[in-house]
């Protein structure tokens, strides 16, 4: 039997890079998917059909994840048609801007706050109250980042959002402990997604970036997707309340040299 027979997995930003690696391999384990975007909505196509392929039943639906409306009704749909949502993977995001704290307008911080941190409240939110409602178990797994941890100048809002996420699950892990539903960050280091396009694209950004990671290479979205399955599963029934770091070993790396 597949690891994840006869349950459903919303993945929030599948249309590409890890989300879509997630779906991916939730579909080859059994799971019915809700596929996810916000804009790209060609790109979207190709993901969902993408996860068609592979198995299961696949539903493609347009959500914006830092509108609270939206979440509410988009999620009521789905549990409908559904039946329920057994798996909840908030892992739309947006990147930091790049800018200094004391230059960023205040729109800036908040998109970033908003569609990072505020999104995984909303759709953790009313995932809850589903499965407490229907007096049943749930998975819920945060795609946070190293930067829940590390610092980077010019990333304030990401970092900010993202070190909110790790406060944010690990209070919702002794809130709902029981009540039978799990919550888990994964923490990805270096990725090659489109957040990392420059990597992807050039072979000298990506490889300057690669000196500061022990393993010497950046990760791919499918592993991130192989440790989503594992917290997902039932093997991972005793497993709440932790960030699970995937980043070659970057994070113990900084301060080398000091």
């Amino acid at each position: 039997m597949k690891k994840l027979e006869n349950k459903t997995a919303l993945v929030t930003g599948s249309d590409s890079g890890i989300g879509l690696a997630i779906a991916l391999e939730f579909a080859k384990n059994g799971a019915n998917v809700i596929v996810c975007y916000h804009s790209k909505k060609e790109r979207a196509k190709d993901a969902f059909e993408q996860v068609k392929a592979v198995g299961g039943k696949v539903k493609l639906i347009n959500l914006d994840v830092s509108s609270e409306k939206d979440v509410e009704k988009k999620l009521d749909q789905v549990i409908k048609e559904f039946s329920g949502i057994d798996i909840l993977v908030n892992n739309s995001g947006v990147n930091g801007s790049g800018i200094p704290i004391d230059e960023m307008d205040t729109k800036t911080f908040d998109t970033t706050i908003r569609t990072n941190l505020y999104g995984t409240f909303f759709c953790s939110r009313k995932f809850i109250q589903h499965r407490k409602s229907e007096g049943k178990p749930g998975k819920i797994i945060n795609i946070s980042s190293v930067h829940e941890e590390i610092t980077a100048p010019g990333n304030g809002d990401y970092n900010a959002s993202k070190a909110g996420i790790r406060n944010l699950m690990r209070t919702l892990a002794l809130e709902v402990a029981p009540f039978g539903i799990n919550v888990n960050n994964i923490a990805p280091g270096m990725i090659l997604t489109p957040m990392n396009q420059k990597a992807v694209d050039d072979d000298k950004v990506r490889k300057k970036a690669e000196k500061n990671i022990p393993l010497g290479r950046a990760g791919r979205p499918e592993e991130i997707g192989y440790l989503a399955l594992f917290l997902a599963s039932a093997e991972a029934d005793y497993v709440t309340g932790s960030t699970y770091v995937m980043d070659g070993g970057l994070m113990i790396n900084i301060g080398q040299g000091a």
